[in-house]
């Protein structure tokens, strides 16, 4: 929009997510994550996000261990705060949904030091010299419950002044939140100054809640959106969860009617929920996970599928999307 400041955010439609290589859900081997890795530069994605909370630390060791070999000025790359790794020989070997994890125990630390603190401690697992885009991740309702206000204002007085301190002198570019609610990043724009959200199954095929909300309110202050979870968890995948469990019936049958309308007309209900995301103007980048190469190039080219404009037109006489949702093409 005209007026809004000019703020950094990744650029090109697909990223790539790193919690799969944080062994979410299964054991990714070294090879497998290398080839993932390698595959999505090979696609031309230049966009990687990570977080110490993916394997407590294994995603981005992973990461670093490949983009090392390439400019640093040829990607752009993200990583989280809000939590710290402390080493523990004793600590559980699985860490909510990433199982096989490093040896660290997670502790929240939304506080200014901790903030500083855990960017330092992301760049010495990924040995590099600096991050484009820090999200304070998880601080929402979902991980902190009815007491999340609290948490998030604490965030705010320390980790997002010490952020944007920390943009300021140049060592990061760019800074917002990595969360599943978009109420957490209405209040963010309202107390601080984000560039740009990392908002995960909040914008999707079966999940619309941000297209009124947050996304008005983010163009209007130039604000960016990485969407996150295209596929809802696996269930826009051919998959059966949604919400990182059992799919509910009802999401199972809104499914089942996108379906049967890629069915009619020849599209791959993949290739759908990925070109949704990107359509949005704020959007600036759509990055869903992927455990190994082969998956990162079917991404790829699930982007770049021919869909018909007639399939997204009965996508909203359906009553599937809003007549007003942006498809690409429009």
């Amino acid at each position: 929009m005209p007026g809004t400041p000019e703020r950094f955010a990744p650029r090109g439609p697909l990223g790539f997510g790193g919690a799969p290589l944080g062994n979410m859900f299964n054991r990714v081997d070294e090879e497998t994550a290398e080839g993932a890795l390698l595959a999505a530069w090979e696609s031309g994605i230049r966009y990687f996000d990570t977080a110490p909370m993916y394997g407590a630390g294994l995603s981005e060791h992973r990461f670093g261990r490949v983009l090392r070999r390439f400019n640093r000025d040829d990607y752009v790359l993200s990583t989280k705060v809000g939590r710290l790794l402390s080493p523990d020989p004793k600590a559980p070997e699985n860490l909510g949904p990433f199982i096989g994890v490093m040896p660290f125990r997670a502790s929240y630390d939304y506080s200014a030091d901790g903030a500083r603190r855990s960017i330092e401690d992301s760049l010495q697992r990924m040995g590099l010299a600096r991050i484009d885009i820090a999200y304070i991740h998880d601080v929402a309702e979902d991980h902190h419950g009815p007491g999340w206000k609290e948490v998030f204002a604490t965030a705010m007085k320390g980790a997002a002044r010490e952020l944007t301190r920390l943009r300021e002198e140049g060592v990061i570019r760019a800074w917002g939140l990595g969360v599943n609610r978009v109420e957490a990043c209405q209040r963010a724009l309202e107390e601080s100054d984000p560039d740009v959200f990392l908002l995960a199954g909040r914008y999707s095929l079966l999940d619309l809640s941000a297209l009124d909300t947050l996304f008005p309110a983010c163009a209007a202050r130039g604000v960016k959106i990485v969407v996150g979870g295209p596929y809802n968890s696996g269930l826009l995948a051919g998959g059966t969860t949604f919400e990182y469990a059992e799919a509910p019936p009802e999401q199972v049958a809104a499914r089942d009617r996108i379906a049967a309308l890629c069915q009619k007309h020849g599209v791959d209900i993949r290739a759908a929920a990925l070109q949704f995301c990107a359509a949005h103007p704020v959007v600036a980048s759509v990055i869903p996970g992927a455990k190994n190469a082969a998956r990162v190039h079917q991404n790829a080219e699930l982007m770049r599928q021919p869909i018909p404009a007639s399939f997204w037109q009965a996508l909203k006489q359906e009553g599937i999307l809003p007549a007003h949702a942006p498809t690409p093409g429009k």
